[in-house]
């Protein structure tokens, strides 16, 4: 009887998909970050499901119970209730999908205005840039959160108004590193052989610049994420964000601020998942760079 030999392939002969899974699992912070991010966005997407109360529903006869680790507290209010009687755990879920959206919409709006004057910048170079430079310059002159509050105090405030105001103020950052991404590229030799090969303009930067400069572009995008995820809730938290009854988490903060020397909880919950929440992005992104980066391509 023969016996059937199984080959495990080697390094060398290894698929694409198993070396870039292999790179993805050797990236401690990403499979901390990615896994911790996750959950979260889970735990989001789910909360009509999972959520065991209405977030909205106030009941004064059962305020500020606190959560079921102390004597006083309930299995029926996991996390407790707030100064409404309103269920925690229900609002920290329905908080999180609050902040993802306000993080996710704000690094669209942001990215896509920031990316295409970067690219358009390092590209074409000459007048273009020095206009891109002014905005850049101009933009930068403007501290974010005072224009912000400006702007959400003479408007009013709303979620929708929050990710337009931050998404037209942070676009600064993607167009200074796109900017500076793209030259570096623009010289390299296979931009020139497309050129010489005839590709029009916009197939060049979309076929050979902007997938050389995506990992400076992940990076960027995850930083902002987190940015716009705290600017959001500290203007919760002065009252000119998201306003009332929506579960913001940095409404929760400011709501509970009153109680924070009776009732801690209300603070420390929202703001232990707001921290939570921006550790993983910025983890789950720094180690994506990692592992899609030139330099981590073993």
């Amino acid at each position: 009887m023969t016996d059937t030999i199984l080959s495990v392939p080697t390094v060398a002969e290894a698929t694409p998909g198993m070396r870039l899974a292999r790179r993805f699992l050797g990236q401690k912070a990403f499979v901390i970050g990615a896994g911790i991010l996750t959950v979260i966005i889970g735990l989001a997407l789910l909360a009509p499901l999972i959520a065991p109360h209405d977030p909205y529903a106030q009941n004064l006869a059962l305020r500020n119970i606190p959560p079921v680790w102390y004597a006083k507290g309930s299995w029926l209010h996991p996390l407790g209730t707030d100064q409404l009687g309103r269920d925690y755990l229900s609002r920290v879920l329905y908080g999180a999908r609050i902040s993802l959206l306000i993080g996710v919409s704000v690094v669209l709006i942001s990215g896509i205005i920031g990316t295409t004057l970067g690219l358009m910048a390092g590209y074409f170079g000459g007048k273009i840039d020095l206009l891109v430079t002014f905005l850049v310059t101009t933009r930068l002159s403007m501290p974010v959160i005072l224009v912000a509050l400006a702007v959400v105090a003479m408007v009013g405030g709303s979620l929708w108004i929050v990710i337009l105001v931050l998404g037209l103020l942070k676009w600064d950052r993607f167009a200074v590193v796109m900017r500076s991404a793209t030259q570096q590229v623009r010289s390299l030799d296979y931009v020139a052989a497309a050129e010489a090969a005839g590709a029009s303009t916009t197939r060049i930067i979309l076929r050979e610049v902007l997938p050389n400069i995506a990992p400076h572009l992940i990076v960027v995008a995850t930083l902002e994420a987190a940015s716009a995820i705290l600017l959001e809730a500290a203007l919760s938290f002065l009252g000119l964000g998201v306003q009332p009854p929506l579960p913001s988490w940095g409404l929760m903060i400011s709501e509970a601020k009153a109680y924070m020397f009776f009732s801690f909880w209300l603070i420390a919950i929202p703001g232990t998942a707001l921290a939570l929440l921006i550790f993983a992005i910025n983890l789950a992104g720094d180690g994506l760079r990692d592992v899609i980066s030139p330099e981590g391509r073993v």
